[in-house]
């Protein structure tokens, strides 16, 4: 008798909230500088990046707001569940993102967080805030493109 398989848990968290509450206009991925521990938690699928959001500072990008949660093996040596992480990303990069960043109404949200090969990596994106007649519209948009296909059909 076979028994069943465990599913492993995902390697990618995404950040649901993000294409709805913000209209996305320009994407880039960029690595993560993580502890030990938080790798761990990250491969268990204990990143929660619902209300974080990408901070510039002089020394480059960081990342706020991100819980990783406790992982359950390490002992005394665990990682602070809310911490900056420092975003690893060129320089030039961060200085046009920083430049951006500047106009009215942007700001720097993680989408999604995963591995590329070994290495963590985080894909930011400078979106532009929804309000709540923008968010009533594109559901509206997304409606009607779906029964214009289901008829097609």
């Amino acid at each position: 008798m076979a028994g069943k398989k465990k599913s492993k848990p995902p390697e990618e968290v995404v950040n649901r909230k993000a294409k709805r509450e913000y209209e996305i206009l320009e994407t880039l991925e960029a690595g993560i500088e993580l502890m030990g521990t938080e790798v761990k938690a990250l491969r268990g699928g204990l990143v929660s990046l619902a209300e974080a959001y990408v901070k510039a500072t002089p020394n480059g990008l960081v990342l706020e707001g991100a819980h990783f949660g406790e992982y359950v093996h390490a002992n005394v040596h665990n990682h602070p569940a809310m911490r900056s992480r420092r975003l690893l990303v060129h320089k030039s990069e961060a200085f046009k993102l920083n430049q951006k960043l500047k106009e009215k109404g942007l700001t720097m949200i993680p989408m999604r967080m995963y591995f590329s090969g070994r290495w963590a990596k985080v894909e930011i994106a400078l979106g532009r805030g929804r309000r709540l007649h923008d968010k009533r519209q594109v559901i509206k948009d997304r409606e009607a493109k779906r029964d214009i296909r289901r008829h097609m059909k």
